[in-house]
């Protein structure tokens, strides 16, 4: 039996290789448009999403308009509708796993909840019990507690119930404000700084799926 009752997974290069496929492109494409004085490498694009987060990246670094960030939400949308991101290596063999064992899996992420349904099916044929994506309002997103809390009351859990799962610093600042336990998901990242933020601060961190996979049933 799994050490949680539920899963709590971002999706984005936490599930699915997202970012150098999709998303960086798409927001370059909007930058060279909008702000073609600068320039933005992939891996400075990851630490701004790490810190401060994407939107205050967009508002406080770019300067972006509330009408700009229309623009490069079209530029997304268009990226994400015509490619479906693979999974990582394992990583749905767990999900499917924790789920046979009676367990929840729940998705908190910073994309559509329609695509991240579709990137499930399309990947595992499997969908999530909850999706909580970037359709919802700015504070009902991550990194605010709404996500986990509304997981909390549907299932009547407790935060030693549930798991977060993410990449990046915005699911630990979430995890971190209920109490929820929050795991490091290292086989996405090689920036160092990243990992060693994460090394210092996360429950756990693990280097690849396999040793994430073991830790769930380990006794």
């Amino acid at each position: 039996m799994h050490k949680y009752k539920c899963l709590v997974l971002d999706h984005d290069d936490t599930v699915v290789k997202s970012t150098p496929q999709i998303h960086y492109p798409a927001f370059m494409e909007t930058l060279n448009k909008l702000r073609p004085e600068y320039k933005l490498t992939l891996e400075e694009f990851v630490m701004y999403n790490f810190e401060p987060g994407f939107l205050e990246m967009c508002y406080d670094i770019f300067g972006f308009t509330q009408e700009e960030m229309k623009l490069q939400e079209e530029h997304w949308i268009k990226k994400v509708n015509k490619k479906i991101p693979t999974f990582y290596e394992g990583i749905g063999e767990t999900i499917k796993k924790f789920k046979a064992d009676g367990g929840i899996i729940c998705v908190v992420s910073h994309s559509f909840s329609k695509i991240i349904v579709r990137d499930y099916v399309s990947n595992i044929n499997f969908e999530p019990d909850m999706t909580f994506g970037w359709e919802y309002e700015n504070d009902k997103r991550k990194p605010n507690p709404f996500p986990l809390q509304e997981i909390m009351r549907k299932y009547n859990l407790q935060p030693r119930d549930l798991l977060m799962v993410d990449d990046l610093k915005p699911g630990y600042d979430m995890a971190k404000k209920c109490g929820v336990d929050f795991a490091y998901a290292g086989w996405s990242c090689n920036i160092n700084k990243i990992r060693q933020f994460m090394k210092q601060y996360s429950d756990f961190y693990f280097e690849d799926v396999a040793s994430f996979d073991e830790f769930l049933y380990k006794k």
